[in-house]
């Protein structure tokens, strides 16, 4: 498990703040920010992200209908747009992508969990500490 992985995971599940996870994201490099992007956007994947998910990420990422990421996550197949999120290039673009794929992060890995993880699994990102 990479900083990069735990970073993530905890913004993901509430452990972090989206600020602090605001300012992590920032202090990269425009590569290093798009490899993130998408590492985000296949964890979403593989936590079975669905598109009925989409409308509640952009709320949650506090982002406008209008913005490029919030337009992009609720059209098309959501595989698709994933990719088509996690290669926007503008920064502010990366950072509202960014913001989008932890809360969508969020809602699926949560679905997960209830489903899969309540009696306890061996995924080490649902064993994160609260950051302290």
């Amino acid at each position: 498990m990479s900083e990069r992985d735990v970073v993530l995971n905890e913004l993901a599940q509430g452990l972090r703040p989206m600020a602090q996870g605001i300012e992590w994201f920032d202090a990269l490099g425009a590569e290093e920010q798009s490899e993130t992007l998408r590492f985000l956007s296949h964890y979403c994947i593989q936590a079975r992200v669905a598109a009925e998910d989409g409308p509640e990420s952009v709320r949650r990422a506090g982002l406008r209908a209008t913005h490029t990421p919030a337009v992009l996550i609720t059209r098309g197949r959501i595989d698709q747009q994933l990719g088509k999120i996690a290669s926007l290039a503008p920064l502010d673009e990366r950072r509202k992508a960014f913001r989008l794929l932890i809360a969508l992060l969020a809602i699926a890995d949560g679905r997960r969990r209830e489903r899969f993880c309540g009696d306890g699994c061996s995924h080490w990102w649902h064993r994160l500490s609260v950051v302290g």
